[in-house]
């Protein structure tokens, strides 16, 4: 139905022929016409095609509620959201300000929009429409009241001579306003007990009840909630009726391979590479960057419950983008390139990301705990461009004595006069992104490098933003 003919009456709405319908069978239609159609379900999810998105669509069929279940940065709140693009375009209610949700024309559940239908004449009965996109809401578990999501007794409606045991009394929270809509629960586990005893009619004979006052009412809500692993089976944390209530558990997980991962990072940190500053960033880049987020999620040094987001990898990537684009503005480089050195300036983005593990860290700092993640990231990808194009050859050919200076502030041209002595070899390195760029041929002779520090082939000195390698002091 076009917003142009949209009815603005209870009898227009009537003539139309508009039904009503639940919030599931609303969901799970839309959800079916729009998989006939081959219509693209849940835009922007990556890594998750054949693991969570058809749990998810088999929930919605069945018409669940949803707990998903996953460590940070999983895409759980993104998934949760995308759940409206399932509902109708905009749906009829009473348009009265004394009845306080959006009641359905046709089957109204409070005792002020049933008055209104029945005293008025159809004709005058007005109706307004509720769009999609504001039939959502959702809230944060810690610190939530039973008043904040169900309702509470109105004392400046009693002072007014309103009767305790009407439904006049009430003010409605955040669930029974979102009558006909759909509503999150996030970090489930941090929500008051007695709170969630209080859900336990919603999520089952989908009623409220306040203050044990005798009023109830129906109402249509499709509920969702969060949870990490850790906190929600913890002894104590969710209520086992709670947890009986929920029909279906959507376990969420990271990106199960580094590309998927990259992928992720991209997309998610959205930068223009272009505009009057370009950056070109090699793949072989993106694959460390990444690589430190994987070595992060098996390092004994960090606490795996609490679990390595892939906000690490966007924010990670989004700075070693921006130190190269401050060098391209500084040197008067197009495009500037990501090197190495770039990563000396992840620690603003990775401090605080991250959290120890007590036991198995042994008293090292965050910072000795990244740069160990880090050179593990590195010699993985180096390894793998060693078996692929046979870098190792580079280290053994390099003079003893041989010192090579790099930075972030570097300029890219003086990198290959550095190496003047040993140009054949060098070209093996190039293999690893084939340019004739200087900016991009700075940026492999710094991978080599870092590879030949991190695998332990030559010994490195750090200082002051400047990095030495020495190709003959063997480590």
């Amino acid at each position: 139905m076009s917003h142009a003919r949209r009815p603005t009456t209870l009898a227009e709405l009537t003539a139309s022929g508009w039904q009503s319908r639940s919030v599931t069978d609303e969901v799970r239609e839309n959800f079916l016409r729009m998989l006939q159609a081959g219509e693209e379900l849940f835009p922007g999810i990556v890594g998750y095609d054949d693991t969570v998105i058809p749990e998810i669509s088999i929930a919605l069929i069945a018409g669940h509620d949803m707990l998903f279940l996953g460590e940070k940065g999983q895409a759980k709140s993104r998934l949760m959201r995308l759940l409206v693009r399932f509902l109708d375009d905009a749906i009829p209610y009473l348009d009265d300000p004394a009845i306080p949700l959006h009641d359905d024309p046709l089957n109204p559940i409070t005792s002020a929009g049933r008055r209104l239908v029945t005293g008025r004449d159809p004709a005058d009965v007005p109706i307004a429409w509720w769009p999609r996109e504001e039939r959502y809401a959702e809230r944060l578990a810690p610190g939530t009241k039973f008043a904040d999501i169900i309702g509470e007794i109105d004392p400046a409606k009693l002072a007014g001579g309103t009767s305790m045991a009407s439904e006049e009394a009430l003010h409605l929270g955040l669930i029974p306003r979102m009558h006909r809509g759909i509503f999150a629960m996030n970090e489930l586990p941090e929500l008051d007990e007695l709170v969630q005893v209080g859900m336990f009619n919603i999520l089952e004979e989908r009623d409220v009840q306040i203050r044990g006052y005798p009023v109830k009412f129906d109402i249509d809500v499709m509920l969702l909630f969060s949870a990490n692993p850790s906190t929600y089976n913890r002894s104590g944390k969710v209520i086992p009726q709670l947890k009986d209530r929920i029909g279906a558990v959507i376990h969420t997980h990271y990106p199960r391979d580094r590309e998927l991962g990259i992928e992720v990072a991209e997309q998610e940190a959205g930068i223009d590479l272009g505009g009057d500053w370009p950056v070109a960033v090699p793949h072989f880049m993106k694959q460390v960057v990444e690589e430190i987020t994987i070595a992060a999620r098996k390092s004994k040094y960090i606490d795996q419950q609490s679990g390595v987001s892939a906000r690490f990898s966007i924010a990670n990537y989004e700075t070693m983008v921006a130190s190269s684009r401050q060098r391209g503005v500084r040197l008067g480089e197009k495009p500037a390139v990501p090197r190495i050195s770039d990563l000396g300036h992840l620690y603003t983005s990775s401090l605080g990301k991250l959290e120890l593990d007590l036991m198995g860290s042994h008293q090292m700092s965050e910072r000795q705990v990244l740069d160990a993640v880090m050179a593990e990231a590195i010699a993985t990808v180096f390894e793998e461009y060693v078996e692929a194009h046979g870098l190792d050859e580079i280290a053994k050919v390099f003079a003893e004595g041989v010192k090579i200076e790099v930075g972030d502030t570097v300029p890219s041209a003086a990198y290959e006069q550095l190496l003047a002595d040993v140009p054949a070899v060098w070209e093996r390195a190039f293999e690893v992104n084939a340019a004739r760029d200087p900016a991009v041929r700075a940026s492999c002779i710094e991978f080599v490098l870092a590879g030949l520090y991190a695998t332990e082939r030559i010994s490195r000195i750090q200082s002051h933003g400047k990095t030495v390698y020495d190709t003959g002091g063997w480590r």
